[in-house]
């Protein structure tokens, strides 16, 4: 390992279901462009495309959206302990524990494969969350399934309790899209480690969720809403923001582990983010929004991930920030099943080595004359 850590530049396996950052730039899923699918597809197709390798025809595609509807309901018991979920969880610790659980009601094995866990995830993961949360915040139990065509209209529904707006449910079509997969990130590496030892399909989903819980990963988007929500003006944010960067500061929602140049993902949604801007009259958010992308791109010559802007997004799109990364949960669910699938296929044990720095051999002195 060199001097940067953190598996930097180490080739760690071989993939066939994403590209990321190819001489710095571009995405793909199974060899389609992220910018096309974004642009045609509708994100069951994607995640079809990502779950069983190639994309579906018409008929395999509305079978697929009947099959994800008829399996967003949550059995009794699961709905017992989300109820006993206090309000002052973390949405990604209710999905956490609400995944782990499920997996003891409806576990892994003969006529449950793989495959059927990974859309059964899918399909109810919305559920799971916005149950739980009008439950905890507002003391009622809502009727979870739902006859919405897509996955984040459904999820729109849940939360406001209400039709989804047009807006609202493709832009959440697009973010699932962007959000899908994204090679051996830390997530889908935690995911891929757990299934090399023959552990069962929602383990590896479960650590997956604890390694996106962090805000060096999928927590980024919500600390980039607050960060914008801390200025009224875009002068105040760029005084803000030249305060931070004296003091080194990290400025989240900027850079990219693999990209160099830009990150594809996010010029798409800056797209939406500017649309629900001038849709909504937004004065502040986008505009704050836009000042410190300039003065990162000034001072730094530093890009923003797709995290920024689908912070402001989401944010017009009225969900509350800390449900922010549970949507990451719900989109990646495809393309962790994804790699959890191709390590299975090939499978081998992951158990890096280390460089190891400690002592060198010593001999042990007994306290106090015990053995």
């Amino acid at each position: 390992m060199g001097k940067e850590g953190g598996l930097a530049g180490i080739v760690a396996g071989q993939t066939s279901v994403a590209t990321v950052g190819k001489e710095g730039v571009g995405l793909t899923y199974r060899g389609f462009n992220i910018e096309d699918l974004a642009e045609n597809a509708s994100f069951e197709e994607v995640a079809y495309l990502l779950i069983y390798g190639e994309p579906p025809t018409a008929s395999q595609l509305a079978d697929y959206r009947k099959a994800l509807r008829e399996m967003r309901g949550l059995p009794p018991g699961l709905c017992t302990i989300l109820e006993n979920l206090p309000k002052t969880a973390h949405p990604m610790d209710v999905l956490r524990t609400g995944c782990s659980a499920l997996g003891t009601m409806e576990p892994e094995g003969e006529g449950r494969d793989g495959v059927a866990v990974a859309n059964r995830l899918l399909a109810c993961f919305g559920s799971m969350l916005l149950y739980w949360y009008h439950f905890a915040h507002h003391g009622r139990r809502i009727e979870v399934e739902t006859d919405d065509e897509s996955v984040g209209a459904h999820f729109l529904r849940l939360l406001h309790q209400r039709d989804p707006d047009e807006m609202a449910a493709r832009m959440m079509d697009v973010s699932l899209i962007l959000y899908a997969e994204h090679e051996f990130n830390a997530s889908t590496f935690t995911a891929r480690t757990i299934v090399s030892t023959l552990s069962d399909f929602y383990s590896g989903i479960t650590g997956a969720i604890g390694a996106l819980r962090g805000p060096l990963h999928g927590g980024a988007n919500e600390a980039a809403m607050e960060l914008i929500q801390r200025f009224k003006t875009p002068d105040e944010a760029e005084a803000g923001i030249m305060e931070m960067l004296a003091r080194k500061e990290k400025i989240m929602g900027f850079g990219h582990r693999v990209y160099r140049i830009c990150d594809p993902r996010s010029e798409v949604i800056q797209q939406w983010a500017r649309k629900y801007a001038e849709a909504t009259g937004d004065k502040v958010i986008y505009p704050v929004s836009e000042r410190i992308h300039a003065v990162m791109k000034r001072e730094k010559k530093m890009f923003p991930n797709l995290d920024f802007y689908s912070a402001s997004a989401y944010h017009f799109a009225g969900i509350p920030t800390e449900l922010f990364t549970p949507i990451f949960v719900i989109s990646r669910t495809t393309g962790w099943a994804a790699h959890i699938l191709e390590q299975r296929g090939d499978n081998r044990l992951i158990r890096p080595t280390a460089d190891y720095v400690g002592h060198e051999p010593r001999a042990w002195v007994r306290v106090g004359g015990q053995a």
